[in-house]
């Protein structure tokens, strides 16, 4: 039984910190043996063998939950080794098993949060006035989130002078890898729901809902070698293809 995980550089980094390439081994988080046979041959039929392992870290470490993602990748593997005699070839076979981190025992107090998005409160843009006229306004129902519950909240269009192609929102995977020297942060889409199609109608309420993707996202993860975060973009796509992102950082825990 084996549990590692795995960081990458994204290629931009690659080459910028020599220390990165200490910083980016992979982390044994637990490793266990055992026999559990003993030399001699197997009945014809089916033979189970029973077994079982602790779930015990490696000296200080923590077991973190099972993720996968871009540039970190948490994983737990069992691998069963069956020795055969000379002419035989040895049998090998792999198998991923899955590690959900312990509940925290506290309740979360939700967080909701409002949002207007004018051509005014946009920042990254190059000419302003050239941009169409519209009010959007809208509320997520909590940026603390319980990765086994949807993220919830709602999106208004009061009016746009453009008429709308499409609202989407956009899943994020923030993975931050490194050390003292430096860290390398990347962020890349996870999945990516559109809620509304269309020039909507003005003052109607959608509402937004993602489930959070098993094993592409995990508790919120902050350690001395990498971080693992997430954010929620609220994207919103005009007829002349202008893109108006209205972006959330979010927590995710499990209770």
């Amino acid at each position: 039984m084996e549990g590692l995980v795995n960081l990458q550089l994204s290629s931009k980094s690659v080459g910028v910190f020599e220390a990165f390439y200490n910083s980016v081994k992979p982390i044994q988080l637990i490793s266990n043996n055992i026999e559990v046979a003993k030399a001699g041959k197997i009945p014809g039929g089916k033979t189970e063998i029973p077994f079982e392992f602790p779930l015990q870290a490696k000296g200080n470490k923590v077991l973190y939950e099972t993720y996968h993602g871009v540039f970190v990748n948490i994983q737990y593997t069992l691998r069963c080794d069956m020795k055969r005699p000379l002419l035989a070839k040895d049998l090998s076979r792999n198998c991923e098993f899955i590690v959900h981190c312990q509940p925290q025992k506290s309740k979360i107090a939700p967080t909701p949060v409002n949002f207007t998005v004018t051509p005014d409160t946009l920042e990254n843009i190059r000419e302003r006035s050239s941009l169409p006229k519209f009010l959007i306004r809208g509320h997520l129902d909590a940026t603390n989130c319980v990765i086994s519950q949807p993220l919830t909240g709602e999106v208004l269009v009061e009016n746009s002078d453009t008429p709308i192609k499409s609202i989407e929102l956009q899943l994020v995977r923030v993975e931050t890898c490194g050390c003292a020297e430096g860290y390398a942060r990347d962020a890349t889409e996870i999945q990516n729901i559109q809620i509304a199609e269309g020039d909507v109608c003005h003052g109607l309420s959608i509402p937004i809902y993602m489930v959070f993707p098993r094993l592409f996202t995990c508790p919120t993860l902050e350690t001395t070698n990498f971080k693992v975060e997430f954010e929620v973009n609220v994207v919103i796509v005009l007829h002349d293809d202008h893109l108006i992102t209205e972006n959330f950082p979010l927590k995710l825990c499990r209770v």
